[in-house]
């Protein structure tokens, strides 16, 4: 079950004990996070301290467990999402069960941008993957402060325009590229926006199952795990502890590019074609 809390947490307990003292400092750092979270993000970094808690006011904090389901495709839409922490799986399921992940949303993040703004269904499902806290602002409360603020208006606009490019990208390499370009594309798109650069390579830092990357590029977690054995043999990544490091950036290019291995393993089965669905 979902625990709610307002944004400002104001609590009666007496002051004189060491319990109250850690709980209003708790709340205090969470308010600090979610405001520091805010402030990061391109669409709200330009906003005044007055302007974020203008924003803010209306908020409401979320906590949900792993595995819960947040909403599914055609499920009336009307929120804005942050994730405070935790993360959050956005999906598409077919009638056979198979599931096409479109996107795993990180702490710091948003969605749910389009029924927000245009009120209708949700477009897809979302599911808790780990233990979450989500901030929500409701429709009737964001539109106002969106008329009250064009500029605003416009980097929203830009964010959805990104949002679907992607998108639009990821849905055309699932049905042109073989699975290896695949997989080398994802994986430099990964290391770009959460790349940890150190002495033997670049480290991911999102925190993706064989079995998401998988979904993500709708193929079947087998496949994946094959490729990245035969790649760390070959010396262009390590897989540890579930991390992923890449060694090899240029060659990890030239397979996103189209080129091949000898030694990376035969996907007839996997390559994509006409009216081949996404497996897990």
């Amino acid at each position: 079950m979902a625990g709610v809390a307002p944004f400002t947490t104001r609590r009666t307990v007496p002051a004189s004990t060491a319990r109250a003292t850690d709980e209003m400092a708790m709340a205090s750092d969470r308010d600090a996070e979610i405001r520091s979270l805010f402030q990061r993000h391109p669409l709200f970094h330009s906003l005044t301290a007055a302007e974020l808690d203008d924003l803010l006011a209306h908020a409401r904090v979320v906590r949900y467990p792993a595995r819960a389901p947040l909403f599914a495709r055609g499920d009336p839409g009307g929120q804005m999402i942050a994730v405070i922490s935790g993360r959050v799986r956005i999906s598409l399921t077919g009638p056979d069960g198979h599931e096409l992940i479109l996107n795993v949303i990180e702490a710091g993040q948003l969605f749910g941008e389009i029924a927000m703004l245009d009120g209708r269904d949700r477009t897809a499902d979302a599911t808790i993957v780990e233990p979450a806290e989500l901030l929500i602002i409701d429709r009737r409360d964001f539109l106002p402060f969106l008329a009250r603020h064009s500029e605003l208006a416009v980097r929203l606009l830009l964010t959805l325009c990104e949002r679907m490019r992607t998108t639009t990208d990821q849905i055309e390499d699932i049905f042109l590229l073989p699975v290896t370009a695949r997989l080398a594309k994802k994986l430099l798109q990964m290391a770009a926006a959460h790349g940890q650069p150190g002495a033997g390579g670049v480290k991911i830092g999102a925190r993706l199952s064989q079995r998401e990357l998988g979904g993500m590029l709708g193929v079947s977690r087998e496949s994946i795990n094959k490729h990245l054995a035969a790649w760390q043999k070959a010396g262009l990544v390590t897989v540890e502890g579930g991390a992923i490091t890449l060694l090899d950036r240029d060659e990890m290019t030239r397979l996103a590019e189209g080129g091949e291995l000898p030694f990376v393993p035969p996907e007839p089965a996997e390559r994509a074609g006409r009216g081949r669905r996404p497996v897990m």
